[in-house]
């Protein structure tokens, strides 16, 4: 789908939006009225998801999983926003449909951006090449990005419009994402909130005793390099 995009300072030159980077800041009218992106979000994490349209099946079961699933997001701080570039009117008259496949009811626990210009389907890089409305438009990708409070991108996945998205997977990088910001671990292959971490390589091993209190093991390798050091889930 092409490289994420990010508006420079100059208007004809184009930069990649790499891990890291400062999210860009917007107004745009949505589904709960007009929305500021970092004024939505205030200083909470983000998960922000782009759809390629309105009344189609996969993005009404994934949008519709996100509203039962939201106290787990609210839980680990993290404001939903999902995006399109359909009107806030298509928006609100697809919501029932979402809700009633969904099982839920109430207010709609998210809004939903119109990005009916594709302004930030551009910048952001979330255009689909193969995927075409009915006008012949490429649509909206099936972008996931998670943003820290500090606005900065911390994970970035392009999903096919084919192929829908695996929320269980959003939620165990969030938890990953949000321990490794404050604990000096990294989080090893399928890794689940409580499992074991491991120590970054960084740390020397006579600071690991002081930095671990709970205690490490160094697995034994065929190198004997005794880089594998596991400790349990500090945040337990």
């Amino acid at each position: 789908s092409g490289p994420l995009l990010l508006e420079s300072s100059s208007p004809n030159l184009a930069m990649p939006l790499n891990l890291g980077d400062t999210f860009p800041n917007f107004t745009k009218p949505s589904s709960d009225g007009e929305i500021t992106f970092y004024d939505f979000v205030g200083d909470s994490w983000c998960l922000f998801c782009s759809h390629p349209d309105d009344f189609t099946p996969v993005c009404t079961t994934e949008l519709g999983l996100l509203t039962k699933i939201m106290p787990e997001f609210e839980k680990r701080n993290v404001k939903v926003v999902a995006l399109s570039c359909n009107t806030p009117e298509s928006h609100k008259a697809w919501i029932p449909d979402v809700q009633k496949i969904a099982g839920t009811e109430g207010p709609f626990p998210y809004p939903i951006i119109a990005d009916t210009d594709r302004e930030l389907a551009v910048q952001l890089g979330m255009l689909d090449p193969v995927e075409k409305d009915a006008a012949g438009s490429p649509m909206t990708c099936r972008a996931v990005f998670i943003i820290s409070p500090d606005k900065k991108l911390k994970l970035s996945i392009l999903y096919p419009a084919s192929t829908g998205r695996n929320f269980d997977e959003v939620l165990r990088v969030i938890d990953s994402l949000q321990l490794t910001a404050t604990k000096k671990v990294a989080t090893p292959v399928n890794w689940k909130h409580g499992d074991e971490c491991m120590v970054l390589p960084s740390i020397k091993q006579e600071d690991v005793a002081g930095l671990f209190p709970k205690g490490h093991r160094i697995a034994e390798v065929p190198s004997g390099k005794g880089y594998l050091r596991f400790t349990p889930d500090p945040s337990k």
